[in-house]
């Protein structure tokens, strides 16, 4: 990817939901996140918050409202649902042109994980042909974006990086990890995770060891080479329709 993309927003917020049990390390990955998409995009103020921490994402809108221009807001979600059409719209006063689509939905999210697969199959020393892609999801039995998100993204990942054969399988709902994650052969597991929060820490690994999966496990998509990048390209894109509408 370009090292800096044009034309770059003045400001942008990257909010994730964060572990409220135990926001730290979440808030950590998220600042991190933020640096990493501000190397991309010169002069651009990033901050990278979590909703765990109270309040912290209108501490910084706040920060944003002086009159200079209204910050991107993006969603670090990987589908859309309640927090993001409408927790997050409520806090931004719902003001056309601030938030943006979630990362679930990135066009380039299957090339993004693609080369993370690529990588991992290298390592192995394994052809993509003869691996199954098992993507690991949360899904949700009241949201159906979520289970639709996945399951839109897996075929995407696989094609993108060569793999013939897909699987998924979910947290909270049907098909459960366990039983998906059985049997697979030679596989990689790619978590459909942002951060590393408890479903990725705990989780994945609790339903992997029950299913005897022995494969790699990829980390949640905070983890991989040029997610900073792919995000950076988003705002750029987002500023450019702004200025034009």
């Amino acid at each position: 990817m370009s090292d800096t993309f044009r034309p770059a927003p003045r400001r942008a917020v990257i909010v994730a939901h964060g572990s409220p049990s135990n926001p730290d390390p979440q808030d950590r990955a998220m600042r991190a996140l933020a640096a990493s998409v501000a190397r991309h995009l010169p002069g651009t103020d990033v901050m990278g918050v979590t909703l765990a921490r109270a309040g912290r994402f209108e501490m910084a809108l706040d920060r944003f409202a002086d009159g200079q221009g209204a910050p991107l807001v993006y969603p670090f979600f990987m589908a859309r649902g309640w927090f993001t059409e409408t927790f997050l719209r409520r806090r931004t006063g719902n003001r056309p042109g601030w938030q943006m689509a979630p990362f679930g939905l990135e066009p380039g999210l299957p090339d993004l994980a693609a080369g993370t697969l690529r990588k991992t199959l290298a390592e192995q020393a394994w052809a993509a042909g003869d691996t199954t892609l098992f993507l690991a999801a949360h899904g949700s039995r009241s949201n159906r974006a979520s289970r639709d998100s996945a399951l839109r993204a897996a075929p995407a990942i696989a094609r993108a990086a060569g793999m013939a054969r897909v699987r998924v399988g979910f947290v909270e709902e049907a098909p459960f990890l366990a039983e998906t994650a059985r049997d697979l052969g030679q596989a990689i597991c790619l978590p459909f995770f942002a951060l590393p929060a408890g479903h990725v820490m705990e989780d994945i690994p609790a339903a992997l060891a029950e299913a005897r999966f022995d494969g790699p496990v990829l980390p949640p998509f905070v983890g991989h080479d040029d997610v900073g990048a792919l995000i950076a390209a988003s705002l750029a894109r987002a500023a450019r329709a702004r200025r034009a509408a």
